[in-house]
């Protein structure tokens, strides 16, 4: 996994204070990110620049770059930074072309606005500007971060990973992200930190090392049905082909279950985790829900309609080995009873990583995992980021498969968090091979994509 930092100006500032590096030094470094890239055949490029330091960038890119290929330098504000003013002087001096327009057509475009850490509404004009850059038949750029609705192919941001670009708004804008070394190493550049971005090597499958076992070696889950039986045959199906050596739904009426998959009307002594809340609907009232809650000491996986029941407070009070796995909207509802007031899915999606935290820090040993086009996943204020999740994955079902596969490594004795990162991870690589349609998934797909990770 690799760090991810809220901002990196005070990165910026170490640089200067403990390692005798300068602005100019990283500044040179940020446009050499830039540079690298670069298309090779590329001949053609505009670069548009901003009136800030990420404009700087810009500028001196179009430095680096003058003479060997055709670069124009588009600035539609008045550069006001001090760098800015440098970088332009000595672009000047060399003959960097500068024009007034961002007309004609380019091999690349780099967009170097703004950058991170915007926080405020961008003029007509620079939102026209935009609109043209996207427009163009070009490879895109973004320095830093894509100013508004940039949509790039390729995002070079600086020293570091950034909270802000894994927002779910700017998953379709940012492209492929690359980390510029600004002179020194990420060791030394970075320093320590609560957010994690998690790679595929973080994903540890439950194979089996021992032969010396039986079906009990490997667990027992059980899946609680409610209403939508098929939402629990669904996560049952999960957990059984992750690893779990049994698997029974627990329901109050005799369904046909699959013949691998045991049917029982109440919780079997030897569960060693258990799912609810899928399909659940209104099926039970709190005082009957009780017993699956509280009566055994097995971890539990807490998904959807339960996270609009008061009884869920108690619960997350309760010592217990928890997984929440609420997408925005029931994440709305759970903080409205857990005394976070009323935080519109709005909210919650501009300032996932500072809900996700908080409820974190609020209920310290419980694991969250916030669903979404990346999905957040926190724990005692540390979250971890998998941004491998895509569109095919938007189909009713989903959700209860991904609650199979962390309940099953529950069940199979994984931790909270690992449970959660490793069936997250497991969830959305499954489909790296998938070949049909993107609108065309079955969620049953996830669970013949799990078994050949």
């Amino acid at each position: 996994m690799k760090k991810v930092f809220k901002e990196v100006d005070s990165l910026d500032k170490r640089c200067y204070e403990e390692h005798g590096l300068t602005e100019d030094i990283l500044m040179e470094n940020a446009a050499l990110g830039l540079a690298h890239v670069i298309p090779k055949e590329a001949k053609t490029i505009l670069i548009a620049s901003g009136l800030g330091n990420n404009g700087a960038d810009g500028i001196t890119l179009a430095r680096i770059l003058h003479k060997q290929k055709d670069v124009k330098l588009y600035l539609p504000l008045d550069v006001k930074s001090p760098m800015a003013k440098l970088q332009l002087d000595r672009a000047k001096k060399i003959g960097v072309e500068l024009v007034q327009n961002c007309e004609g057509e380019f091999d690349v475009v780099v967009e170097a606005l703004f950058g991170s850490g915007l926080n405020r509404e961008l003029s007509s004009e620079i939102k026209e500007t935009i609109k043209k850059l996207n427009r163009k038949d070009a490879f895109k750029i973004a320095c830093d971060m894509p100013t508004g609705d940039f949509k790039s192919d390729v995002t070079v941001t600086m020293g570091a990973y950034k909270e802000e670009m894994f927002l779910d708004s700017k998953k379709d804008l940012v492209g492929e992200i690359k980390v510029a070394n600004l002179g020194v190493s990420e060791e030394i550049y970075q320093t320590s930190s609560k957010t994690y971005l998690l790679e595929e090597s973080d994903m540890k499958l439950p194979f089996r090392d021992k032969q010396d076992t039986n079906k009990g070696s490997f667990g027992h889950l059980s899946v609680v049905a409610g209403k939508k039986l098929g939402a629990a045959l669904l996560s049952s199906e999960a957990g059984f082909a992750f690893g779990s050596g049994l698997v029974t739904i627990v329901e109050n009426e005799n369904y046909q279950t699959p013949c691998h998959i045991m049917n029982s009307c109440q919780v079997p002594q030897k569960t060693t985790a258990l799912a609810i809340g899928m399909g659940l609907g209104n099926m039970y009232d709190d005082e009957y829900l009780k017993k699956f809650l509280f009566d055994g000491d097995y971890p539990l996986l807490i998904d959807a309609d339960l996270f609009y029941r008061d009884i869920i407070k108690k619960l997350l009070t309760s010592k217990k080995e928890i997984v929440l796995t609420p997408h925005p909207k029931e994440f709305s509802a759970l903080l409205e009873i857990c005394g976070f007031g009323k935080v519109s899915v709005e909210e919650i999606q501009k300032r996932r990583f500072f809900y996700a935290r908080e409820f974190s820090k609020k209920y310290k040993d419980v694991v969250l995992l916030l669903k979404g086009a990346n999905t957040l996943i926190a724990q005692n204020e540390t979250i971890y980021i998998n941004t491998f999740g895509s569109n095919i994955l938007s189909k009713g079902g989903s959700g209860d498969i991904l609650a199979g596969l962390i309940a099953s490594l529950l069940a199979q004795g994984y931790s909270t968090i690992n449970s959660a990162i490793s069936g997250s991870l497991a969830h959305t690589l499954s489909l790296k091979n998938f070949t049909k349609n993107n609108y065309a998934l079955n969620p049953r797909d996830i669970i013949k994509g799990i078994q050949t990770l």
